[in-house]
């Protein structure tokens, strides 16, 4: 049977967005058990088509040299932003889904904040319904694509 281990590690913030983050160990081993998440983020319009390409490869090879699984990919193109962001009110939209150790995403935002082509971007940990909700959706959009072809 194996045991989890809930490490607790505080982080030194503004009292108004101090928080807690919680890294499970597994006792196996010592592997830290990989989570899934989802990021969403948005670059800036004025990039060209192989800017963009390259943006998002950097991001795509970040994440496999950290040993995280890139499980789906979605680019969302051009869209338009609900309000300015930099003065800026469109944007490129990207998704990736992926399993990681939970320490990473630390590392995996702050490289987005250092990026001066990245206008947002929105990190989530999938819990089982998430997990569930988009497995049916990708299914879905196979089947839609099988009958197109």
């Amino acid at each position: 049977m194996q045991i989890i281990f809930l490490l607790f590690k505080k982080i030194n913030l503004p009292l108004h967005s101090r928080f807690t983050r919680v890294i499970y160990y597994s006792s196996f081993n010592n592997r830290k058990m990989l989570r899934q998440y989802e990021t969403v983020f948005i670059m800036t319009p004025v990039l060209s088509e192989e800017q963009m390409r390259e943006t998002v490869e950097k991001y795509q090879n970040f994440l496999r040299s950290k040993n995280a699984e890139i499980i789906f990919e979605d680019n969302w193109g051009l869209r338009k932003l609900a309000y300015p962001i930099q003065k800026k009110s469109s944007g490129f939209y990207h998704l990736i889904e992926f399993k990681a150790d939970p320490i990473l995403i630390g590392e995996w935002e702050t490289a987005f904040k250092r990026d001066e082509r990245i206008l947002r971007f929105l990190t989530v940990a999938l819990d089982k319904h998430s997990l569930a909700y988009n497995e049916k959706k990708r299914n879905k959009a196979k089947q839609e694509k099988k009958i197109e072809e």
